[in-house]
C-alpha cells in the first residue's frame, strides 16, 4: 500500500476524495448507494471517459486537443450517410467506419501542428471553429433521426430489477468504454510507442536526439484521439438515438478539467489511465450528487471548481510518508 502511495500519489488523493464524496452522498441522499443509480452513472459517463482515453494519449504527448467533441459531431453526421450509401451497415462496419473518420480528423490537426509548427492549442481551437462552422453550413443545423436499426436498438449486457421496481441496466456504451481504458492502457504503458510518447511529452528536444521520431508522435497521439472521439460520437448517437450537430459542443471542457484532474500535466510527460478514471467518475458523481440533492444545475461548475481545488491542495500533503510511518511503527 506504501508503494503504491509513493508510486501513484494523485490517483492516491482522487481516490481518498471520491471516496470522501460517495459516503457523504450516501447519507444526504438514499438514491445514491442504489444499483439503479450506479449503473445509470456508468452509462451516463461512458462517452466522456471514450473520450478521456484519446485525450489523455494527446496531453502525454505534450498536446492538447479541444476539438474532439466537434470531431465526434462530424463522425456521427457523415457516418448516417456512409451506412445509408452501403445499406444500412452493422457495429462492425460501424467501428470502422467511426473510428477511420475520427483518425483522419485527428490528423489533420497532426498535420498543422507539424508541418506548419503551430502550437497545438492554437491548431485545435482553429479546427474546433472550422469544423463547427463547416458542420452547421452544409446540415443547417438538421437533426437526424432516420438511423440503422442496428445503431438505434438498444444493447443490454446486464439488467436487474430494484426493489422499487426500477431496473439497473449496463448497456453496451460501457463496454465500449472498457474497451477503449485498456487499449489506451496498453498503448503507454506496455509498448514502445508509449513509452516514446512520454519521453516525448516531457523533453521533446531530448527525445530528438535520442532519434524519436516527432512528426510519428503527434500523428499517433492525435490519431488516437481521433479514433476515441469518433468511437465516442458513435455510441452517444446510440444511447440517444438521433444525431444533432450542436449536441456535444461544451463537453470537451469538461473532459479536459477531468484527465487533468486525473493527473494529466498539461505540460506533457505525465498522465495514467487510472488518473484519467478517476478524474472523470468524481466529475460524473458531483454532477450526479447535485441532481440528487436537487440543487441547481449552474452550481455544477461551481462545485466542480472548489473540487479541483481541493483535490489540488491535498498535493501538499505526503500520503506515502504518513503510510510508511505508520508500517514503521507497526
Amino acid at each position: 500500500m506504501a508503494k503504491f502511495m509513493r508510486n501513484h500519489p494523485t490517483e492516491m488523493r482522487l481516490s481518498i476524495v471520491l471516496i470522501s464524496l460517495c459516503v457523504s452522498l450516501s447519507f444526504a441522499s438514499g438514491s445514491f448507494f442504489t444499483l439503479p443509480n450506479l449503473t445509470a452513472l456508468l452509462n451516463n459517463s461512458a462517452v466522456n471517459l471514450i473520450w478521456a482515453a484519446g485525450l489523455l494519449v494527446v496531453l502525454i504527448a505534450g498536446g492538447i486537443d479541444i476539438s474532439f467533441a466537434v470531431a465526434a459531431s462530424i463522425v456521427q453526421y457523415l457516418a448516417v450517410y456512409v451506412f445509408s450509401a452501403i445499406g444500412g451497415g452493422n457495429w462492425l462496419v460501424g467501428f470502422l467506419v467511426a473510428g477511420g473518420l475520427g483518425i483522419g480528423l485527428g490528423f489533420i490537426n497532426a498535420i498543422l501542428i507539424h508541418h506548419f509548427r503551430i502550437i497545438s492549442i492554437v491548431v485545435t481551437i482553429s479546427t474546433f471553429n472550422a469544423f463547427f462552422g463547416l458542420l452547421m453550413f452544409f446540415t443547417s443545423g438538421k437533426y437526424l433521426y432516420n438511423l440503422p436499426d442496428w445503431w438505434t436498438g438498444r444493447v443490454v449486457l446486464f439488467e436487474r430489477q430494484a426493489a422499487d421496481g426500477t431496473w439497473a441496466e449496463i448497456t453496451l456504451p460501457v463496454a465500449v468504454m472498457v474497451a477503449a481504458l485498456a487499449a489506451t492502457w496498453i498503448l503507454i504503458r506496455h509498448t514502445t510507442t508509449g513509452r516514446q510518447l512520454y519521453a516525448f511529452g516531457d523533453n521533446p528536444e531530448g527525445a530528438r536526439r535520442l532519434g524519436i521520431n516527432i512528426g510519428l508522435m503527434q500523428f499517433i497521439a492525435f490519431g488516437w484521439c481521433g479514433l476515441m472521439a469518433g468511437i465516442g460520437g458513435l455510441m452517444q448517437a446510440h444511447i440517444v438515438q438521433e444525431v444533432v450537430p450542436n449536441a456535444l459542443i461544451g463537453r470537451e471542457l469538461d473532459v479536459l478539467a477531468a484527465v487533468v484532474l486525473g493527473g494529466a500535466r498539461l505540460g506533457g510527460g505525465r498522465g495514467s489511465v487510472l488518473g484519467c478514471l478517476l478524474g472523470v467518475l468524481l466529475i460524473a458523481v458531483t454532477q450526479n450528487g447535485l441532481n440528487l440533492l436537487g440543487i441547481s444545475p449552474f452550481a455544477f461548475k461551481m462545485v466542480v471548481g472548489a473540487i479541483i481545488l481541493i483535490a489540488i491542495s491535498t498535493s501538499n500533503l505526503n500520503f506515502a510518508g504518513v503510510a510508511a510511518s505508520r508500517h514503521r511503527k507497526d
